[in-house]
């Protein structure tokens, strides 16, 4: 049974691996689109409904591309549909989500210092948090308010600090953060499939009958790709936030999430500014860097220290019963502890690395599975194995996690 933990961390390197190419022909394509969007020119000389042009060299070949705001006169014989990138992406992040943070979500999702919640109540809230996400970003593009594009923005980036706010509340820091990173890529995937493409398949479907298509369809689908601009950049800070706990890990860690936010704006608008050929704007880096400075500030202020030790999980118990847990604690505690520690004691470790603490038998047998892996089966940790850990004590480790998981040796 314990070969299954090294499938299981196969089978996340491997939605993890999927995950990112799939998100980087998704940004790529995004990027490229809004630069190619805003760099439009136009002239006298353009076709009937054209609305700019621009000529483009790559690779050693030149391109000629034109724009139309509704659609061309008739049918192209070819049309390229940019959606799978898209849907790949959510798709294979969803599964990174199921395979991480659902398979782990004793270690990954639950902290019962913040709320004591079962599994099925953590996936439950998971899950409902994403889809009334979008239903409610949803109906407020289509209420009044949709019209005015500042205001819409205001109250949807207010929306966003409350689920950064809701989901440090009810999760750990890490999977808080990774959660917000969920929620907005679900916004913005669920914009292509439910809106986007469908809008291009009614004009498509006009063209084909012989109908002048209703220039409205672009009109809204033009609002949730400038949606998806600003929050392209958001997503991808979340989505690789779990490696630093100095942005999930602290006390205003909702807050930092916040001005993420502000930063995916800022930076974003200079690319756009830029694209479109209306200058540089400086402003928008003097700003990024101020927000910056300011989320480092709040990086140091430390979390109250919690009184009492949270008890060993049902499910985890195993490991502690196990006749070699003391001879492993004793491993982890003169090997690794220095540097997984409240307050690490190696220099130049502020913070315990990606927040794994390993000082307590419920910190140690909660990550039982990390430890094997990383330090038994592997020689990943200590990095360099600096503190030297000889191979009697990685197979002390590897014989306490198996025998525990298999049943054997116990007390």
């Amino acid at each position: 049974m314990y070969e299954y933990a090294i499938a299981w961390e196969w089978l996340s390197f491997a939605v993890r691996w999927l995950h990112v190419v799939t998100a980087i022909a998704w940004i790529g394509s995004s990027f490229y689109f809004i630069a190619l969007d805003l760099g439009l020119v136009k002239r006298d000389h353009l076709p009937v409904g054209a609305y700019g042009e621009e000529w483009q060299v790559h690779g050693g070949g030149f391109y000629h591309i034109q724009k139309y705001l509704v659609a061309p006169a008739q049918m192209p014989e070819h049309l390229t549909w940019f959606k799978w990138e898209s849907y790949a992406t959510w798709l294979s992040g969803f599964a990174m989500l199921c395979v991480v943070y659902y398979g782990g979500a004793d270690l990954f999702l639950i902290d019962r210092q913040v709320l004591d919640l079962t599994q099925w109540q953590a996936i439950g809230l998971s899950l409902a948090s994403l889809a009334l996400g979008w239903l409610i970003y949803d109906q407020l593009c289509k209420s009044p308010l949709g019209k005015n594009i500042w205001a819409l923005m205001g109250v949807l980036y207010l929306a966003l600090i409350a689920m950064a706010w809701g989901y440090t509340q009810v999760f750990t820091g890490r999977a808080a953060f990774l959660h917000l990173g969920a929620f907005t890529a679900t916004i913005m995937s669920a914009n292509v499939f439910l809106i986007i493409i469908p809008n291009q398949k009614i004009v498509v479907a006009d063209l084909i009958a012989g109908r002048t298509p209703d220039p409205k369809y672009g009109v809204i689908a033009k609002q949730r790709s400038l949606h998806n601009n600003y929050l392209t950049l958001p997503v991808i800070f979340f989505m690789l936030s779990n490696h630093y706990p100095l942005a999930f890990a602290t006390a205003y860690n909702w807050v930092i999430a916040a001005l993420v936010f502000l930063m995916g704006v800022t930076i974003r608008h200079w690319f756009n500014t830029t694209h479109a050929r209306k200058g540089r704007p400086l402003w928008t880096w003097i700003a990024t860097t101020v927000i910056f400075i300011v989320i480092m500030w709040l990086s140091t202020v430390q979390k109250a220290p919690v009184e009492d030790e949270v008890s060993v999980a049902p499910a985890n118990l195993r490991f502690v019963e196990n006749a070699h847990f003391e001879a492993a604690r004793d491993i982890v505690m003169s090997r690794c502890s220095m540097c997984h520690a409240a307050e690490p004691v190696w220099e130049g470790i502020v913070r315990p690395p990606k927040n794994v603490r390993l000082e307590t038998d419920a910190e140690i047998a909660a990550h039982a599975r990390e430890i094997y892996i990383q330090a038994g089966r592997s020689h990943a940790m200590p990095p360099g194995n600096v503190t030297e850990v000889g191979p009697e004590e990685r197979a002390m480790l590897v014989a306490w996690f198996e025998s525990a998981v298999s049943g054997k040796a116990s007390q």
